[in-house]
């Protein structure tokens, strides 16, 4: 992918109107964050320093003297919504508007903001974030600065983060992705794999737990493969996570079929903190489109791995994403993966319409899905899942499972809500007294993607 974004120097732009100077002595911000768990996970890191800068963070966009954008670039709809906002915005608002994250690492969008949105004063990209002080300072004098970097060689450690206080954080173990699947525009946003070292995760985890947190979530674009450039192994540093005191729960996302190994698997039956819920994308269920793809297994492998995972944990929850549509997808391919679903039996999915990501070599390939037929096969597909989702939850009715109690639910207050060990969403009667314990609740109905119950005496 080409394009002319300064990644050595920053790219100053006078501004043609002077901007409006801050004169509240109280300096606000907001952040509107799109995209997956490591786009939440960088915006912490954001919120972080920016309030060791002092600005207070609002929940109100408006009146925010600075407002950021943090993007996705892994389909359209994300893009065309960051836009829609920006332009409510006029340029001598005097509000500092920004956009960071995935979709200004490619070439096309960062001129776009460059050249058709002038409003937009700020700009850093996903291998950046820790010269947000420079770059805001810039931005604060008046001037128009785009900072976007193609990648970085080093991990920048001990920046700042700020987590809404709950019982569950994100954790990233390893940042960028190898795999280059032809769909996929991650690799060209987020760069080329990098592992964090087990010392500065175990630190981190440790960090959590003395603040109270029970649970952690492992990030990376593919933690199968964490330390692979370090002479690691990802099942080594779950068991070091393992003995962290304080931490209930392991979780991690998202794994690459290819490279899940029998240790990794052997780890779910042989650590108790490792709940049973794995995340294990198939996409399509056609080998002809998976090579496609780039997807580097078989169905026929990927089958494989599903039986040892449930040989090894008998009733282990499965979700997966699946695209819909992709190049070259015939109505053969299409049942094939109606098949895998109703052969894995998929606690959950999220199913998506192939979308064209410049740059990519799918967006490339001849033989491109028509939107009518996309649809048509998706609303097929969801209606599978949604019948095998349904029966699973109807068949768990009556039985007790450990929920970690997380909150109150959003639509009744007077209910609390947590997630059970297969991440399954229950919501039951109960004290908010019981928040961030670990509670016995017994299954009273199964919903399409829920559950409710009743705490068990």
């Amino acid at each position: 992918m080409t394009s002319e974004i300064s990644y050595s120097k920053i790219e100053v732009f006078s501004c043609n109107k002077e901007m409006k100077r801050l004169s509240k002595t109280v300096k606000l911000f907001a952040i509107l964050t799109f995209g997956c768990q490591m786009n939440v996970r960088d915006s912490e890191t954001i919120k972080g320093i920016l309030e060791s800068l002092g600005y207070i963070e609002t929940d109100n966009p408006d009146e925010a003297d600075l407002l950021l954008f943090n993007t996705c670039s892994v389909r359209e709809n994300p893009e065309r919504k960051v836009y829609g906002r920006i332009q409510q915005y006029k340029e001598d608002s005097g509000k500092i508007i920004g956009i960071c994250g995935c979709m200004v690492q490619q070439g096309a969008e960062f001129e776009y903001i460059k050249n058709e949105l002038p409003q937009v004063r700020l700009v850093f990209g996903t291998h950046n974030i820790h010269e947000l002080p420079e770059l805001l300072e810039k931005a604060e004098e008046g001037q128009r600065v785009l900072n976007v970097w193609e990648d970085k060689q080093e991990i920048v450690e001990g920046l700042p983060a700020k987590r809404d206080q709950g019982v569950k954080a994100f954790v990233n173990i390893s940042y960028g992705c190898n795999n280059f699947c032809t769909y996929c525009i991650v690799p060209y946003t987020r760069g080329r794999e990098k592992s964090r070292t087990p010392e500065n995760i175990i630190s981190e985890v440790r960090e959590l737990a003395q603040n109270g947190y029970k649970e952690v979530t492992l990030l990376g674009q593919n933690v199968n493969s964490y330390g692979k450039d370090l002479g690691l192994d990802f099942a080594a540093l779950l068991e070091k996570v393992h003995e962290v005191e304080g931490i209930e729960r392991i979780r991690f996302t998202t794994s690459h079929p290819k490279d899940l190994s029998d240790r990794l698997i052997a780890a779910f039956k042989n650590l108790p903190k490792l709940c049973e819920h794995l995340h294990l994308p198939v996409q399509a269920g056609s080998d002809r489109i998976l090579k496609k793809m780039n997807r580097r297994y078989t169905r026929e492998q990927y089958l494989e791995l599903v039986a040892k995972l449930r040989d090894a944990v008998p009733g282990i929850a499965l979700t997966t994403d699946i695209i819909v549509g992709f190049p070259g997808e015939t109505e053969e391919d299409f049942l094939q993966t109606l098949d895998i679903v109703e052969k894995v039996r998929y606690d959950s999915a999220f199913t998506f319409i192939y979308s064209p990501r410049k740059g990519t070599p799918a967006a490339e390939m001849p033989d491109q899905v028509d939107e009518e037929v996309k649809k048509e096969r998706i609303y097929r597909l969801i209606d599978l899942q949604n019948r095998i989702s349904g029966e699973i939850n109807q068949e768990i009715v009556g039985s007790t499972v450990e929920v970690l109690v997380e909150g109150t639910s959003k639509t009744d207050p007077s209910r609390l809500t947590g997630k059970t060990r297969s991440n399954k969403t229950i919501n039951f009667p109960g004290d908010v007294g019981l928040i961030g314990r670990t509670v016995q609740v017994e299954v009273t109905a199964g919903k399409l993607s829920s559950l409710e119950g009743k705490l068990k005496e």
